[in-house]
């Protein structure tokens, strides 16, 4: 069995279907009516895990922060996070609200105080995010939890990754490993889904798989047949409300097309190219067989005035022997228009 990890009863991995989070994120701007509203609309799309984001906006930045405005927002970091922000009841109701369904529930932390929140609450474990790919001292403090943790890498090139891998494997927690273009929205041509394999071919002990900011699944289709054994996409219940992510954000309908679509895909890896047993039915009707276009005497040459080929392919000798027939003779007697028999040939 190829490497994997284990989320709860789920294993993660190349031998298994991909799996699809739905982050929620921050998308629900601090409002719990929202917040379960997506968690209700995933549920009915099929998806099997709904991510939030943990903040404990005091403990993962300081005032300056105030005046960062990221580049797809209006508003200072510091206040975005600060609205968005549950408390620990509200998280604890959010995460047993999505397992009563029968979901998992992940959560980002950003903080010291948001990991040690998340690890009193039981989860299952640790998505890490693009921006603390290279945040060591906090790669180090969720590992010692000692469970799976699954790390998105943009921003980070192979040698940055590679250090956050090695504190990994000393802890000896299973871990996964996810391309980003941190961009929101990241075009097409800035996904680089090459990356894909060089985290296979670099650290080929992880689980792959892919952190999207493109818009739509087009590029995450792809990615499962490159190898990624786990998708994330923001998620919103609708492209109308407001949030600095909800551009980028596939709705209800493409998370239903993207759990359904990404397993059509997953099942269609692999294989080789020689004739299926299923195939067998079809051969009947699709192959062609050598027949007569004309009435033919015994002892008549065979030529392509008299023979040629025509469905279905029911008789003896199929159109790769046609030309071996040529040039032969016929032992008796044949009418046109009949598949032509082993036995009519000398």
């Amino acid at each position: 069995m190829k490497n994997f990890i284990k989320i709860g009863k789920r294993k993660i991995g190349a031998d298994f279907a991909p799996f699809v989070i739905a982050e929620i994120g921050i998308n629900h701007n601090g409002s719990m009516a929202k917040a379960k509203k997506m968690i209700d609309d995933a549920y009915k799309a099929g998806a099997e895990c709904i991510k939030f984001q943990c903040h404990v906006v005091e403990d993962e930045m300081v005032p300056i922060a105030k005046k960062i405005i990221p580049g797809h927002a209006k508003e200072s970091i510091w206040d975005i996070m600060k609205k968005a922000a549950f408390n620990e009841a509200q998280e604890r109701e959010l995460k047993k609200y999505t397992e009563k369904l029968g979901m998992l529930y992940l959560s980002t932390p950003f903080s010291r105080a948001g990991a040690d929140r998340l690890q009193s609450m039981g989860v299952e474990a640790f998505k890490i995010g693009s921006g603390e790919c290279n945040n060591y001292p906090l790669i180090k403090h969720i590992a010692r939890f000692g469970k799976p943790i699954i790390l998105s890498t943009g921003m980070n090139d192979i040698k940055a990754i590679s250090r956050s891998v090695g504190i990994l494997r000393q802890h000896k927690v299973p871990f996964a490993l996810l391309h980003c273009t941190s961009m929101y929205p990241v075009p097409y041509n800035k996904v680089r889904l090459g990356a894909i394999s060089q985290l296979q071919k670099e650290f080929s002990d992880a689980v792959v798989g892919l952190s999207d900011h493109s818009l739509g699944n087009y590029t995450c289709y792809a990615a499962v047949a490159l190898g990624a054994s786990i998708l994330e996409k923001h998620f919103t219940s609708s492209h109308k409300w407001e949030g600095p992510d909800i551009a980028l954000s596939i709705d209800p309908a493409q998370l239903k097309d993207l759990v359904s679509g990404s397993k059509a895909v997953y099942e269609a890896l692999g294989g080789q190219k020689d004739i299926l047993k299923e195939e067998k039915g079809i051969i009947d009707f699709a192959y062609a067989c050598v027949i007569t276009t004309k009435d033919i005497k015994k002892g008549e040459s065979f030529t392509n005035k008299n023979i040629w080929v025509k469905r279905p392919g029911t008789g003896e000798i199929k159109a790769v022997e046609y030309d071996s027939v040529l040039g032969r003779k016929a032992s008796q007697d044949i009418k046109k228009d009949e598949q032509l028999k082993y036995k009519e040939i000398i």
